[in-house]
């Protein structure tokens, strides 16, 4: 044992630095920790009542979805759980709001958006039209998202110049904005509206339409439950998908526009994207 006791002495004063360094690293953790905390709880504490009675009138946030768009929601293959990205989001904002979610689950779109416009949901995540805007309030876009078609594996359709030719059906969501922009940009092919994205797999296994169109997002998760299907390259347009709000409640657009921004920036919209298995996001 050394009884130098310099060295004892600078060796206790080593220790004892050592020590106070640990205790430090520790409650610099706790308070960064209890900070994040404090930080979430205080920007649900500091929404004014006004703004949590104009976005979620009910009490409950009503989160409007369809089945089968990662963009809404879809059940995770390998853990059953329902995702998506109007699912996240809308879970997210009913958290700052402090007020429950209850998730209104409609078999199309078009259903989602009447419910909209009624102010029966309070929310929902979809293409951002201007058709659609005279009936609802959106954010700025968040996810731009490819527009093509699907065809099954034995189809002789091979790229999107095949598609408007004369007898060829080319399925579409009833109601949907599809087929509002093909029924007037085709001259020579059919649009064939579909009850649901159920049906249209329907439709299209069994040779009743030839193609469906839509974003590609629904596209490849349709595709994965046709074997041997296939989505054509290239694309026939894009769309721009941003929150939606009923129109009237003017009180929280700003609440809901600072909400996008913040999801955007601090990269919650983007795990959401992850989890929700998104694909045909352009790249330009």
């Amino acid at each position: 044992m050394i009884s130098n006791p310099h060295f004892q002495l600078a060796w206790r004063g080593l220790s004892v630095a050592l020590l106070s360094l640990s205790l430090s690293a520790c409650f610099n953790l706790t308070v960064v920790h209890q900070t994040t905390e404090n930080n979430a709880r205080n920007k649900a504490e500091s929404v004014s009542t006004e703004v949590r009675q104009a976005l979620a009138p009910s009490g409950v946030f009503r989160v409007g979805v369809y089945p089968g768009s990662p963009t809404s929601w879809v059940k995770d293959p390998k853990t059953g759980e329902s995702v998506g990205i109007a699912l996240d989001l809308g879970k997210g904002m009913a958290k700052r709001l402090n007020v429950p979610v209850q998730v209104v689950e409609f078999d199309r779109v078009a259903q989602v958006l009447d419910a909209l416009k009624d102010g029966k949901v309070d929310m929902t995540f979809t293409n951002a039209t201007a058709v659609r805007a005279k009936d609802m309030d959106f954010t700025e876009p968040l996810v731009r998202l490819e527009l093509g078609y699907l065809v099954i594996g034995a189809s002789p359709l091979t790229s999107l110049n095949d598609i408007d030719q004369a007898g060829m059906r080319v399925g579409v969501s009833q109601g949907s904005s599809s087929q509002g922009v093909l029924t007037q940009r085709f001259k020579l092919a059919k649009v064939v509206p579909a009850e649901s994205l159920a049906q249209a797999q329907i439709l299209l296994n069994s040779k009743q339409i030839d193609a469906f169109a839509t974003n590609k997002g629904i596209l490849f998760e349709m595709s994965d439950a046709l074997p041997g299907s296939r989505v054509l390259t290239g694309r026939w347009g894009l769309e721009n998908l941003a929150i939606a709000i009923p129109k009237g409640r003017e009180a929280g657009r700003s609440f809901v526009e600072n909400f996008a921004k913040e999801v955007s920036r601090s990269g919650e919209l983007d795990k959401a994207v992850q989890r929700s298995g998104l694909r045909g996001t352009a790249r330009d």
